[in-house]
């Protein structure tokens, strides 16, 4: 059990390196946006999506295995870093699904500013970014919150 263990939180941090690494590569992606051609902007675009993508199922990777660690493991779903891991995921969850999306199309709409899209999209990859960095600090520190 000690090795299945192991291997369930190798895939765990695994997981969360694919759920953040991402987006630090989306942006400076975000910042080419800005100045590049009608085509170039679909490829960037393109690989926001992929991104997206990725991003959720290794969330849902992270979250299973997660789950396993917990029932398999001393920690109980009582304990105060787990709760607030949770509360931070279920509100990144709600964010992932209203943040870039909408963004995503409304780009190639008539009329749109394409300037003020590009800058909400940086900003929610800087916000989804923070959001997962706190949920990443919740679990390597563990702090004893109440």
């Amino acid at each position: 059990m000690d090795t299945l263990y192991r291997f369930i939180l190798y895939i765990h941090v695994g997981s969360a390196v694919l759920s953040i690494g991402p987006f630090f590569v989306l942006i400076p992606i975000a910042k080419k946006l800005r100045g590049a051609e009608h085509e170039v902007q679909l490829a960037y675009l393109d690989i926001f999506r992929f991104t997206v993508r990725l991003v959720k199922h290794a969330g849902h990777l992270l979250v299973g295995s997660g789950a396993l660690l917990i029932a398999m493991g001393h920690w109980t779903w009582k304990t105060p870093w787990i709760i607030a891991t949770l509360a931070v995921m279920f509100g990144s969850v709600f964010f992932l699904a209203r943040a870039f999306t909408p963004i995503f199309r409304s780009f190639h709409e008539p009329g749109q500013n394409q300037q003020q899209l590009i800058q909400k999209l940086l900003k929610s990859t800087w916000l989804y970014l923070i959001l997962l960095m706190v949920m990443l600090w919740l679990m390597v520190v563990k702090p004893s919150l109440w």
